[in-house]
């Protein structure tokens, strides 16, 4: 939706100059939703700051990501299944660090007559795993991207002409992610949706960004692609991690432990994300000794001796931050009877 509205605010789909409007569509202006509002605010060349889904609380800041987040904190119940009556929402980050940085004008450009320069198609490219370990999160992504592209081609399109999805897989690697940005450059592709995990988005940003095209992950959250050499290409709708640690922070100290272990994957998300949840820790009063970091390897299978060394350290929170071995770590730990002679926060 962004790149759509911005390549329409642009009267381009030339990926740099696009780029410097992706900001401006998400921070100013008449507030809309829909695909057909904004879509038609664009078209008439006027102001308006896109509100979806992602992006419900505030616009981008000037490195092209939220200003601030909300997240959902859900609660299993001792049948396995989530309480949605216990369901609540933190917010982090302030809607005030929106950029306030003016975009460039609107462009004009003739909607008809023989000198006019038909512009090439917007093309979307898919950049998430339909394989490898983050395969099974794609589904829903890849299906909101669809229904984007549908909702503004219902809307007349980009620059009286359809949007084109392409569909890739970034294998949750970033030798497949980048043979996938490979393809996506030699069929036109100028925006591209990806990647999913953080440590794939980092690797394939030099590839992009000398390709001059432009990418926007929905999900990567590492603080460290933040101040990642982009050229103004790189940018995305899930917060940075520094928003996310401070939500886990409060939830902790809400539920008032004195001690708390924070076991992590071994890369730009889970390493990441533990530096900063103790950071938020300590700001909030927990003594520094009071918090122990464990980092495991991104292929480790077998986390006896990791559940063993939390019992001994016997901790009154356990925060997880991994993947789908999240699940085999919180095996471990009912073995080790971590959860009954503990507080089992995830």
């Amino acid at each position: 939706m962004l790149a759509a509205l911005a390549a329409e605010s642009a009267r381009t789909t030339e990926p740099a100059q696009v780029a410097k409007h992706i900001v401006g569509v998400s921070t100013s202006g008449t507030i809309c939703d829909t695909a057909a509002a904004c879509v038609a605010l664009a078209k008439a060349g006027k102001d308006f700051a896109y509100r979806g889904v992602s992006m419900r609380r505030s616009g981008f800041n000037d490195t092209g990501e939220p200003s601030s987040a909300s997240y959902g904190a859900l609660h299993f119940g001792r049948d396995n299944t989530i309480n949605d009556n216990l369901t609540e929402y933190i917010g982090a980050g302030d809607e005030s660090l929106a950029s306030t940085a003016a975009g460039p004008p609107f462009s004009s450009y003739p909607t008809s007559g023989s000198g006019r320069k038909k512009p090439a198609p917007l093309k979307i490219g898919g950049l998430m795993p339909h394989t490898g370990r983050l395969a099974y999160r794609s589904p829903p992504r890849f299906a909101a991207a669809r229904l984007a592209v549908a909702d503004v081609n219902a809307a007349g399109g980009v620059l009286e002409q359809p949007v084109e999805w392409v569909d890739g897989d970034d294998g949750t690697d970033a030798t497949v992610a980048a043979a996938t940005v490979d393809r996506f450059v030699g069929l036109g592709v100028q925006v591209i949706i990806g990647a999913s995990s953080s440590s794939v988005t980092k690797a394939v940003i030099p590839k992009v960004v000398a390709a001059g095209r432009i990418l926007i992950s929905p999900s990567s959250t590492s603080d460290e692609l933040t101040t990642v050499a982009d050229n103004g290409l790189f940018f995305r709708t899930a917060p940075a991690d520094t928003l996310q640690a401070r939500a886990l922070a409060d939830v902790i100290m809400r539920h008032g432990p004195h001690s708390v272990t924070i076991l992590a994957r071994e890369d730009a998300y889970g390493l990441g994300l533990q530096t900063n949840v103790k950071a938020n820790l300590v700001a909030a009063g927990m003594p520094d000794t009071a918090i122990d970091l464990v980092s495991y390897a991104t292929t480790m299978v077998d986390f006896t001796a990791i559940a063993a060394r939390v019992r001994t350290n016997a901790p009154e929170a356990v925060l997880i931050l991994g993947y789908d071995e999240t699940a085999l770590i919180v095996k471990a730990l009912f073995v080790q009877k971590i959860g009954t002679a503990a507080a089992l926060n995830i």
